[in-house]
């Protein structure tokens, strides 16, 4: 495997607000160094913390976020850190589908930053989700987002896209949760009350007393968190079911999820919820995918939550077993709740027309430092793909590299039909998906509510910073 970075990112140290933090010191997880050719050996922790939650009120939330760099408890370590509102894991924001978000974001780092509501169905323009926007040092930006009641309810999250600077100040700490409620009114009543908790999949390198954000090497030795805490403990009773919130909020990494001798019950993916729940041992949680999914108790007893080892290619990155967190099974026994099997109205899009059919290569140069969309790097003055309002699409996205990318466009859901010629049934559409080194995979896509420019990227943010994103524009 060949060792990645990228180049455009060394001087942004000062950008990100790393710099004077002294000589570089050696990449080293906070757990204990493990035997050769061993996974990192994780004590197990303290009792999982969900994130502090920012709620909404009679159709509003109203809030206020200031991004810094704080010293700050990070798995256990006073680290030098990017902070939303002084937490490396920062505030879940709740809302409700045809709410309004009013967001003041105030910039105290030495660089600018924005803000993304990642597969938020929502405007891209002006003071919404506009990811064109600089906030400069000192500045305050005032967000203000409409949604529609047809926004679907699921798990989202936020994190800055200020390229080509995303990479540094997400893998820093810029990144937390968007619950948008209602996801439970498809449960049979017996669960609409279960416990449920947030699974934010957050890594971090260490530099010095730092978090490091750059040169950031994707397969360096990390830290693996669940929101913030080295694998915490996260109690059940037997039997009982809970709601888990998986979310994959780092930079770059690649989660491959299991809960060994159990599986996962999925509802939701990328905020989107199902048509019929699926059992899956095993979820292959790309860079910036989600699912929701049912959790049950079993007998007494200690589980691992793993992340297993994975691959991304001859030039990719080899990514080791982990341990995320520890389920434990005690107290008195519940009855286990009947599942539900089906769940959301379907949507398909496999049977509409398509207005258009594009090809979306994705490549990089031998080094590993330029990535490309159709031979261009990006360019926020150029519009690389327009497309109009209230029509499907049909896209072919082509990996011409030796290593799997993670593919995600703003706005709007599309519909996966086809992996490497084999077709895809899928159950609900996604906002975020992988593509498979060498191969490539076929998309439906429909533009509705929303007219604006936006963008469509690699969500390995290393490879976005260094090129692998397009300007998309939808037009009336």
């Amino acid at each position: 495997m060949r060792s990645r970075f990228l180049v455009v990112v060394l001087s942004l140290a000062v950008a990100v607000g790393v710099s004077g933090c002294g000589a570089e010191s050696p990449v080293v997880p906070v757990a204990a160094k493990p035997m050769a050719g061993a996974a990192p050996v994780v004590r197990e922790g303290a009792p999982l913390k969900d994130p502090a939650e920012l709620v909404s009120r009679n159709g509003v939330l109203r809030a206020r976020i200031v991004v810094e760099r704080r010293k700050v408890d990070v798995a256990g370590r006073m680290l030098w850190a990017l902070t939303y509102n002084g937490r490396y894991m920062p505030p879940t924001l709740r809302i409700r589908p045809g709410d309004r978000l009013e967001l003041a974001m105030e910039n105290r780092l030495g660089k600018y930053t924005n803000l993304h509501v990642h597969g938020l169905n929502v405007s891209p323009s002006g003071h919404a989700d506009n990811i064109f926007v600089h906030i400069r040092p000192g500045q305050t930006f005032h967000y203000s987002y409409g949604y529609l009641k047809s926004l679907r309810p699921g798990t989202y999250w936020y994190h800055s896209h200020a390229d080509p600077m995303s990479a540094p100040q997400v893998a820093g700490g810029l990144s937390g949760i968007i619950v948008v409620e209602g996801l439970k009114r498809y449960l049979p009543p017996a669960l609409r009350g279960i416990t449920e908790h947030v699974i934010a999949l957050k890594d971090f390198q260490v530099q010095g007393d730092s978090v490091k954000t750059s040169p950031l090497h994707i397969g360096a030795p990390t830290n693996r968190t669940v929101n913030g805490q080295l694998n915490p403990t996260i109690r059940i009773r037997p039997g009982e079911t809970q709601l888990w919130r998986l979310a994959n909020i780092s930079a770059n990494i690649y989660y491959k999820v299991q809960l060994a001798g159990q599986q996962f019950q999925v509802i939701a993916q990328d905020g989107y919820p199902v048509d019929r729940v699926y059992a899956a041992d095993t979820l292959l949680i790309a860079a910036g995918a989600r699912f929701d999914v049912l959790v049950r108790g079993g007998a007494p007893g200690r589980t691992l939550l793993r992340t297993l080892a994975y691959n991304t290619g001859p030039a990719g990155d080899a990514f080791p077993q982990a341990t995320l967190a520890t389920l434990v099974s005690a107290g008195a026994p519940m009855h286990p709740a009947a599942l539900p099997s089906a769940f959301a109205p379907r949507v398909d899009l496999s049977r509409a027309t398509p207005a258009a059919r594009r090809t979306l290569v994705f490549s990089e140069n031998q080094a590993g430092t330029e990535f490309y969309i159709n031979g261009r790097q990006y360019d926020p003055n150029r519009v690389d793909v327009r497309s109009r309002l209230n029509t499907v699409e049909e896209w072919t996205v082509r990996n011409d590299s030796d290593e799997e990318h993670s593919f995600h466009v703003h706005v709007d859901h599309f519909q996966v039909l086809s992996v490497n010629g084999r077709p895809v049934h899928g159950h609900g559409l996604v906002d975020t998906t992988n593509v498979p080194a060498r191969g490539s995979l076929v998309l439906r896509i429909r533009f509705s509510d929303y007219t604006g420019r936006t963008v469509l990227h690699c969500h390995i943010l290393n490879h976005e910073d260094a090129g692998m994103m397009a300007v998309l524009e939808i037009v009336k």
